[in-house]
Protein backbone atom coordinates (compact mmCIF):
# COMPACT_ATOMS: atom_id res chain seq x y z
CA UNK A 1 0.00 0.00 0.00
CA UNK A 2 2.89 2.38 0.71
CA UNK A 3 3.97 2.18 -2.92
CA UNK A 4 0.48 3.34 -3.94
CA UNK A 5 0.47 6.22 -1.46
CA UNK A 6 3.75 7.52 -2.87
CA UNK A 7 2.39 7.44 -6.42
CA UNK A 8 -0.95 9.11 -5.69
CA UNK A 9 0.39 11.71 -3.26
CA UNK A 10 -0.29 15.30 -4.34
CA UNK A 11 -1.83 14.26 -7.66
CA UNK A 12 -5.50 15.12 -8.24
CA UNK A 13 -6.22 12.15 -10.54
CA UNK A 14 -4.24 8.94 -10.94
CA UNK A 15 -5.13 6.03 -13.21
CA UNK A 16 -3.32 2.72 -12.94
CA UNK A 17 -3.56 1.13 -16.35
CA UNK A 18 -2.01 -1.30 -18.78
CA UNK A 19 -1.12 -0.24 -22.29
CA UNK A 20 -3.37 -2.95 -23.77
CA UNK A 21 -6.45 -2.19 -21.62
CA UNK A 22 -9.19 -0.51 -23.65
CA UNK A 23 -11.27 0.25 -20.53
CA UNK A 24 -8.35 2.13 -19.01
CA UNK A 25 -8.07 4.17 -22.18
CA UNK A 26 -11.82 4.90 -22.10
CA UNK A 27 -11.69 6.10 -18.50
CA UNK A 28 -8.68 8.28 -19.27
CA UNK A 29 -10.46 9.77 -22.30
CA UNK A 30 -13.59 10.49 -20.25
CA UNK A 31 -11.65 12.25 -17.51
CA UNK A 32 -9.56 14.22 -20.01
CA UNK A 33 -12.81 15.24 -21.71
CA UNK A 34 -13.67 17.30 -18.63
CA UNK A 35 -10.33 19.11 -18.82
CA UNK A 36 -8.47 17.08 -16.21
CA UNK A 37 -4.95 15.85 -16.82
CA UNK A 38 -4.67 12.51 -15.02
CA UNK A 39 -1.38 10.92 -14.14
CA UNK A 40 -1.40 7.52 -15.84
CA UNK A 41 0.84 4.66 -14.79
CA UNK A 42 0.96 1.81 -17.31
CA UNK A 43 1.85 -1.10 -15.07
CA UNK A 44 3.21 -3.16 -17.96
CA UNK A 45 5.71 -0.43 -18.78
CA UNK A 46 7.18 0.58 -15.43
CA UNK A 47 9.78 -1.35 -13.42
CA UNK A 48 7.69 -1.85 -10.27
CA UNK A 49 4.44 -2.52 -12.14
CA UNK A 50 3.96 -6.00 -10.68
CA UNK A 51 4.46 -4.70 -7.15
CA UNK A 52 1.85 -2.00 -7.75
CA UNK A 53 -0.52 -4.55 -9.27
CA UNK A 54 -0.20 -6.73 -6.14
CA UNK A 55 -0.92 -3.70 -3.94
CA UNK A 56 -4.07 -2.97 -5.97
CA UNK A 57 -5.17 -6.59 -5.63
CA UNK A 58 -4.78 -6.27 -1.85
CA UNK A 59 -7.32 -3.43 -2.02
CA UNK A 60 -9.82 -5.91 -3.45
CA UNK A 61 -9.41 -5.52 -7.20
CA UNK A 62 -9.98 -8.80 -9.04
CA UNK A 63 -8.49 -7.29 -12.14
CA UNK A 64 -5.95 -4.68 -11.27
CA UNK A 65 -6.75 -2.10 -13.95
CA UNK A 66 -8.11 0.40 -14.43
CA UNK A 67 -7.81 1.61 -10.87
CA UNK A 68 -8.75 5.27 -10.46
CA UNK A 69 -7.86 7.56 -7.58
CA UNK A 70 -9.35 11.06 -7.39
CA UNK A 71 -8.16 13.40 -4.66
CA UNK A 72 -5.98 10.60 -3.25
CA UNK A 73 -9.13 8.52 -2.66
CA UNK A 74 -9.82 5.24 -4.39
CA UNK A 75 -12.79 5.65 -6.73
CA UNK A 76 -12.55 2.17 -8.22
CA UNK A 77 -12.62 0.71 -11.69
CA UNK A 78 -14.30 1.78 -14.92
CA UNK A 79 -17.76 0.81 -13.66
CA UNK A 80 -17.38 2.99 -10.59
CA UNK A 81 -16.19 5.93 -12.67
CA UNK A 82 -19.02 5.55 -15.19
CA UNK A 83 -21.55 5.26 -12.37
CA UNK A 84 -20.28 8.52 -10.86
CA UNK A 85 -20.51 10.15 -14.28
CA UNK A 86 -24.10 8.97 -14.86
CA UNK A 87 -25.08 10.24 -11.41
CA UNK A 88 -23.51 13.65 -12.18
CA UNK A 89 -21.01 13.14 -9.36
CA UNK A 90 -17.77 12.79 -11.34
CA UNK A 91 -17.29 16.46 -12.27
CA UNK A 92 -17.89 17.71 -8.70
CA UNK A 93 -15.37 15.15 -7.48
CA UNK A 94 -12.81 16.34 -10.05
CA UNK A 95 -13.44 19.96 -9.02
CA UNK A 96 -13.08 19.12 -5.32
CA UNK A 97 -9.78 17.36 -6.04
CA UNK A 98 -8.47 20.39 -7.90
CA UNK A 99 -8.26 18.50 -11.19
CA UNK A 100 -10.50 20.94 -13.06
CA UNK A 101 -11.68 24.50 -12.55
CA UNK A 102 -14.94 26.05 -13.61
Amino acid sequence: MDVLNVLIQEKPVVIFSKSSCCMSHSVETLIRGFGANPTVYNLDRIPNGQQIERALMQLGFRQSVPAVFIGQQLVGNERNVMSLHLQNQLVPLLIQAGAIWI
